[in-house]
């Protein structure tokens, strides 16, 4: 994880492919108004902290790493190599709007870095400037093409899944500070990229969203194969079973990853699935509910080993008691991993368990 010269892999059942990004970054956050949608950004900041030089903004938006705001001349003399997207917005699109910023890094001397679904290289605008400038187009969301479909059969090895209420509400945090905190207690313990950010962070994985569908599944059993008994492998969840636009690639994520335990992520709060007014976040019981049903097709005794609570926006002592609250109600630990302390603690406990 957190690998020094920005190497990634992109895993497959045969290598897989490895690219060396350029980093330090700039941080592009274009026009963005959502915070949910800028959590590439806040991943990088939060997790790769040290590859992050500042942050690239354009006129209305509204959200901030807290980064040095910098133009694009200013990181190249800061020691940026790379222009990265930190937007993951709904269809994971380069809006037009966009060009005349993406062109002027590259004009400054930065190559481009994305994890979107539409590519770099796919926009002809940016092709002709990156040869004109001699720049370098990086795209991080492509799955390896050799993936099997999946087969069903139990493997080796211990598996945590982070599944959520929601898309954009901590389960990539929480497995990397599971994972973190394991590897502290002397577990042999790694943390699997699903998702654009994951693999910038961690140095591999796989993007589980960008699968055909019928290979999600085997792209989770790839991602976590075999392995000693002793070992965990801690799952980035993707999406929600609960979300229209993506329960189907969370379900193929759960099938294939067969998790022994789960963790449900929820954030205090959210009343509506994020980008879809109206259509409100289930409960916590629900999640649970739903996830031992749908999981056990493939790892028949799934449990759910405890909740992660994504508290940013709440006051010290409002979280806490959002947590207790939790605790108390479902009868598992309850925590949120970025606050630590003895609530996560009891959390890695019933992942030992």
């Amino acid at each position: 994880m957190n690998l020094a010269d920005d190497t990634i892999r992109v895993s497959g059942p045969r290598g897989g492919t490895s690219t060396r990004l350029p980093s330090p970054y700039l941080l592009f956050l274009g026009d963005t108004t959502e915070p949910a949608y800028a959590k590439t950004a806040f991943g990088l900041r939060d997790w790769a902290r040290d590859r992050c030089v500042g942050q690239f903004s354009l006129p209305g938006a509204t959200v901030t790493t807290g980064l040095p705001e910098l133009r694009p001349e200013q990181a190249v003399a800061a020691g940026a190599l790379g222009l990265l997207i930190g937007v993951a917005n709904i269809g994971g699109v380069i809006p037009p709007s966009w060009l005349p910023a993406l062109l002027n890094a590259l004009g400054a001397g930065l190559d481009l870095v994305a994890g979107m679904h539409s590519r770099l290289t796919d926009v002809p605008e940016l092709q002709k400037a990156a040869e004109r400038y001699g720049r370098r187009l990086f795209d991080v969301r492509v799955p390896p093409a050799d993936i099997p479909i999946a087969s069903g059969r139990r493997r080796s090895g211990r598996r945590i899944l982070t599944v959520g209420t929601d898309c954009a509400l901590g389960k990539k945090y929480t497995a990397l500070a599971v994972a973190r905190g394991l590897r502290a207690r002397g577990i042999a313990a790694d943390f699997r990229a699903t998702g654009q950010t994951g693999i910038m962070i961690a140095g591999e994985g796989i993007p589980i969203d960008a699968v055909v569908s019928d290979f999600v599944a085997g792209a989770a059993e790839s991602l976590s194969p075999a392995a000693d008994p002793s070992h965990v492998d801690v799952i980035e969840g993707q999406g929600s079973l609960f979300h229209p636009s993506y329960a189907g690639v969370s379900l193929g994520l759960l099938h294939g990853s067969q998790p022994d335990l789960f963790i449900a992520c929820h954030q205090p709060g959210r009343q509506d699935i994020l980008g879809h007014p109206g259509l409100p976040t289930p409960s916590l019981e629900l999640l649970i509910e739903q996830t031992v049903a749908l999981g056990s097709l493939t790892s028949p005794a799934i449990r759910c080993a405890g909740v992660s609570l994504n508290t940013m926006h709440l006051d010290p002592a409002a979280a806490d008691a959002a947590i207790e609250e939790v605790t108390r109600r479902l009868s598992v630990p309850a925590a949120d991993p970025i606050r630590g302390g003895p609530r996560l603690e009891a959390l890695l406990d019933a992942c030992m368990a």
